[in-house]
């Protein structure tokens, strides 16, 4: 669980990269939550953008994220979501004090 400094301090960092899983048609599937877990163990840190054509509420993708890729929903901005996970193994991101 985050606190309100760890998501400002994750919020800053997810300003500088670019989307990395998109989200189509199909909404959020297997195929999706594969890329988004292998993407997750690599960076810790993800953006997510759903295309236009996705028929599915914002609030229901991000849920489903959160659920199947095991992940904390740091943000939602528009059609974008920025998504957390720490790696056990080899954290890439530290936290200030």
């Amino acid at each position: 669980m985050l606190n309100n400094k760890d998501k400002k301090y994750l919020r800053s960092l997810g300003m500088n990269i670019e989307p990395i899983v998109q989200i189509g048609k199909n909404g959020v599937n297997e195929s999706v939550l594969f890329s988004l877990n292998e993407a997750l163990t690599a960076r810790e840190l993800v953006k997510i953008k759903v295309l236009k054509n996705c028929f599915e509420e914002m609030d229901e993708v991000a849920e489903s994220i959160a659920a199947g890729g095991d992940c904390e929903i740091v943000q939602t901005i528009g059609r974008n979501i920025l998504a957390y996970r720490p790696n056990k193994k080899k954290p890439v991101i530290k936290f200030p004090e």
